[in-house]
């Protein structure tokens, strides 16, 4: 069964490799980001759209809308500042809160209405494995810290009408985003890859993987959840 899937920050790392997965499913998908696609998927939408921005992300939504209701969504954007606690400053807070947790916020309460008048919908929320807890990560790791919290108070209050509501917690997955804040060959990075159980680093297709399968209408039972896709890492560190 078709149906139209919005992701915001599909057009890099992660988010990229959800919307090729959905496209490649036959999904209709809507990607926000600020920069476009490389190369657009079949039946890609592009919008850009500064999810920081509020009145923006509230009119992109609109727009998106205007073709019919949005049953399923992937809050994927998301920013880094890396820093320690006495470096951190509130203006960094918010703006990391800002993309990270309101925006996935906003989306839903844009999208809900729809998913409540089909009664069927899915959520997915990119967490992350920083929100266990991170060194240099506070803003970061407060923020997905925090959409744990959103994700499970959600579920709790959608779940009577067919609405799941899940979270996605990658560990160290080979993308652009990781790459800049984690130098390849430093020694930080060789101590990440020293400390995953399954000895290598996660591939954006295997989160895809994980996201598409709890979009599913199948996976109907699986709700307010965090699913880590860490190579084990949450378990515990390599030996």
């Amino acid at each position: 069964m078709v149906t139209r899937i919005l992701v915001t920050g599909g057009s890099r790392g992660i988010g990229r490799a959800v919307v090729d997965r959905l496209s490649e499913d036959g999904h209709q998908v809507v990607n926000f980001d600020l920069q476009p696609p490389e190369q657009m998927a079949c039946d890609e939408q592009y919008l850009c759209v500064d999810v920081s921005d509020e009145a923006a992300l509230r009119h992109a939504l609109d727009d998106a809308l205007k073709s019919g209701p949005i049953t399923r969504l992937v809050n994927n954007a998301g920013i880094v500042r890396p820093q320690s606690l006495n470096r951190v400053s509130t203006d960094d807070l918010r703006a990391v809160m800002d993309v990270n947790l309101a925006a996935s916020v906003v989306c839903a309460q844009a999208l809900l209405p729809g998913m409540m008048a089909a009664g069927d919908g899915r959520i997915v929320n990119i967490s992350s494995r920083a929100a266990l807890g991170k060194t240099e990560r506070i803003a970061y790791a407060s923020s997905k810290a925090a959409l744990h919290g959103f994700t499970k108070a959600l579920a709790l209050e959608v779940g009577a009408h067919g609405i799941t509501v899940n979270a996605v917690g990658p560990g160290p997955i080979a993308t652009e985003l990781f790459t800049k804040v984690n130098p390849p060959r430093s020694p930080a990075t060789e101590r990440i890859m020293q400390a995953i159980p399954l000895r290598r680093m996660g591939l954006p297709s295997e989160v895809a993987h994980m996201v598409a399968s709890l979009l599913d209408t199948r996976a109907g039972f699986v709700t307010g959840q965090v699913i880590y896709v860490c190579g084990g890492m949450t378990v515990g560190l390599a030996s």
